[in-house]
This record gives C-alpha cells, sequence and structure tokens, in this order.
C-alpha cells in the first residue's frame, strides 16, 4: 500500500453539525508507540491532542481555558479556532504529562486554499500559531503523515526530550484507510469521527532514531458523554484490536479524579464493540459479544500526591461466531486530564479522562484455524482509555 486512503481531505474541515454550546467538542489525536529499550514488553508512547471547545470557560488540569470554538476567518478552505494543544509521553519508565499544554488558536489548513505551495488536491495540515512547534499533517499525494512537536520547558526541565519529528506511512489497506462512523441524534447532537486504525511510524526523539506504530482520529462528539472503557492493540505482523464499552455508572457523577472509587462498583453496559483486522487470515472481525472485567493490577506509581497509587489490570473476552479472544492488559503507567467546565444555574460539570500505556500479559485467539498466543508476534502494543464524569 503506497498511499493512505479513504475521506483524508475531511481532516482539516468541521463535519456538518451546528455547533451546540457547552457540548461541541472537536480534536485531533495521535498516539504514537514503538518498542522500549528499557522495559522489554512494554512500548514507549507518546499522546498528542490539538483541541477546541464550545463553551465559554472550562478549567483543563486547573489551567483556565477561554475556550470558544466559532472559527474566526472567513477564508475558504482554512479554518483558524481557539484552541489548545496538549500532550504526554511515556519513556517506558517516567509519565511526562503534562509534556505539552498549551493555549493557543489552531489553523486547519487544506490544499485547497490558495497559499498552499502545490496545486494538489491532497493534503493539509493543522498548526498550532504560536512560538512552539506543533504542528501535523499529510502530504499532497498522501503518502506520508507527519508531527513535529516541542515539550514544554517544563516537561523538558524535568528531563523530557526536546523535540519529537515522526513520518506516518501507510502499513495495510486494512488499518491505513481512513474509516468515518457519523450518527446524528436529535436536536442537532451526535458525533463524527474519521480513524486510521494504524501507520507505519518512524522518526527521531531528539537524535535517536525509532521505529513503531501510530493510530489518528478526528473526532466531534456534541452530546453529554458517559463512562466508557476502550482500547486499541498493535501487533507486529499488521493486525489490529480494539474494544469499546460506553456504560451507565456511578462514576458518571463524581468529581474525583482518583483512580479506585467506592462509585467504581457499579457498571451497565449500554454497548459493547470488539473489532479485529487480522493481518494473517486476511480478514476483519467485528464483535458485540464481550466480558470485560478491571481489577486491581501488578504496576503501581506515585501519584502527582507522591501517593502510591496501583494500577488497573483489564481482562477481556470477545467471540462471535468463528473466533474467540481472551485477554488480559496490565497499565504501566497512567496520564489523566482533568475537566472543570462552568454550566447553567452556577454549576459545574466534571469529566476525568484517563489513558494508560498498557503490557500485553495473555493473549489467546482462537479460530478454525487453531489457536495463537504471545509467542507469535515480535510485539504487540497498546493503550487503553477510562473516563468517568460528565460534561455538559
Amino acid at each position: 500500500m503506497e498511499s493512505f486512503e479513504g475521506p483524508l481531505q475531511d481532516l482539516w474541515e468541521m463535519p456538518d453539525l451546528p455547533n451546540l454550546k457547552h457540548l461541541t467538542w472537536d480534536w485531533w489525536w495521535w498516539l504514537v508507540m514503538w518498542p522500549s529499550k528499557k522495559h522489554p514488553g512494554r512500548s514507549e508512547q507518546l499522546m498528542v491532542l490539538w483541541s477546541t471547545k464550545e463553551t465559554p470557560s472550562i478549567y483543563v488540569n486547573d489551567h483556565n481555558w477561554a475556550a470558544a470554538a466559532k472559527p474566526n476567518t472567513n477564508e475558504e478552505n482554512l479554518l483558524v479556532l481557539p484552541g489548545m494543544v496538549a500532550g504526554w509521553y511515556f519513556d517506558g519508565e517516567k509519565m511526562f504529562e503534562p509534556l505539552v499544554l498549551q493555549e493557543s488558536r489552531i489553523a486547519a489548513i487544506s490544499s485547497k486554499h490558495k497559499n498552499w505551495p502545490s496545486d494538489s488536491e491532497f493534503g493539509g495540515a493543522v498548526i498550532a500559531l504560536c512560538e512552539q512547534l506543533l504542528s501535523t499533517g499529510i502530504t499532497e499525494d498522501n503518502k506520508k503523515f507527519w508531527m513535529r512537536i516541542e515539550s514544554d520547558k517544563a516537561a523538558i526541565k524535568s528531563g523530557s526530550p526536546k523535540k519529537f519529528d515522526i513520518q506516518m506511512t501507510p502499513w495495510n489497506p486494512a488499518l491505513s484507510k481512513a474509516r468515518r462512523s457519523f450518527q446524528k441524534y436529535q436536536n442537532n447532537m451526535g458525533y463524527d469521527i474519521l480513524r486510521v486504525h494504524g501507520c507505519k511510524a518512524k522518526g527521531t526523539i531528539d537524535n535517536e532514531n525509532f521505529e513503531g506504530s501510530a493510530y489518528l482520529q478526528k473526532v466531534r462528539v456534541q452530546a453529554p458523554t458517559v463512562p466508557w472503557y476502550w482500547g486499541i492493540l498493535h501487533f507486529s505482523d499488521g493486525s489490529y484490536l480494539d474494544w469499546f464499552l460506553p456504560h451507565l455508572s456511578l462514576l458518571a457523577l463524581s468529581t474525583s479524579n482518583k483512580p479506585w472509587q467506592l462509585k467504581d462498583t457499579l457498571e451497565v453496559p449500554l454497548r459493547k464493540a470488539g473489532l479485529f483486522h487480522d493481518a494473517k487470515r486476511q480478514r476483519s472481525e467485528k464483535f458485540t459479544k464481550l466480558k470485560f472485567k478491571k481489577i486491581k493490577g501488578n504496576y503501581s506509581i506515585n501519584s502527582q500526591n507522591n501517593e502510591k497509587e496501583i494500577l488497573p489490570r483489564f481482562e477481556i473476552e470477545m467471540w462471535n461466531g468463528r473466533t474467540i479472544i481472551v485477554l488480559t492488559v496490565d497499565a504501566v503507567s497512567r496520564a489523566y486530564w482533568s475537566f472543570d467546565q462552568p454550566t447553567r444555574g452556577g454549576m459545574v460539570s466534571h469529566f476525568c479522562y484517563n489513558e494508560y500505556p498498557l503490557k500485553v500479559s495473555g493473549i489467546a485467539i482462537e479460530d478454525e484455524f487453531g489457536i495463537r498466543t504471545l509467542d507469535d508476534w515480535e510485539w504487540i502494543h497498546g493503550n487503553a482509555e477510562h473516563s468517568w464524569g460528565i460534561l455538559h
């Protein structure tokens, strides 16, 4: 596969959904993973998010972000939005969080813009309009994404790398074709998600080279969120696995960022979904039958309050008519983003979004051809999410 496919030009445009105050949220999100030299079986990971939100004000990790997502340019094929760039970096042992936290106007420009440096109908970029280099985009031949990130001074002072320069190229048709999920509900509520499930990634961290994989999504959500579990795995042979479980939980009412709470005891799934792009069998399989369990795992970290924090283990089973997947993954670190949004009647709504770099402790995939286990892949890299609270 030489070039990325799918509706890639939509990456640089806003979806056809009218903005809703307090609810509309747009973001571009990259997750890059590569083998850890310090800890075999783990991966180093970089997450970067370019975000804009339709709200007068919101606190992000206690930073008062004066948002409001209406574009402030009338030029065709160019959007300039009030936004924020946020990111973290996990070196296999230490989490640098935040690696980046910069409030900035964000420009999304398409190759159709009059000042784009070529005549190609393809290409585009998202650029933070600040002194720091915080940008991503795709070349005019659709053969390469790029991302260039400079770390915040505070992160560099704490030991993080200064610069990340990464190129993403196609992996295979199942992973590297952009795919859309769109749903519109009443009163213009809904979501619009454009995903590239997997790319090959190559780049430099300061002056050190690495090779790994990457995942991209561009999202608009404009509805109150419920708690969810979500996770992805990239396999060395080009396979991909994910799971998604939105659920009703007392954690929707939580205003705490603590990872273990009494409200964590009751969860009612609203949907169960899994997807496996199987490179060896050359097929993609969907799953609607899942069992999911979150328990205290074998790893811990020191929290921001310098208290010992036990990380979760996720035990997952999914099956359909021909394939059964049994999976155990351990979180080896945690990054979280805390959001507090003033809303109607003087209320403040709270949302906690957690990301966990994973180590695959065990996996078995059984189908009509036999059983595959951890030894069948050179590496498996992954990340999981757990969110709670609700913004409204």
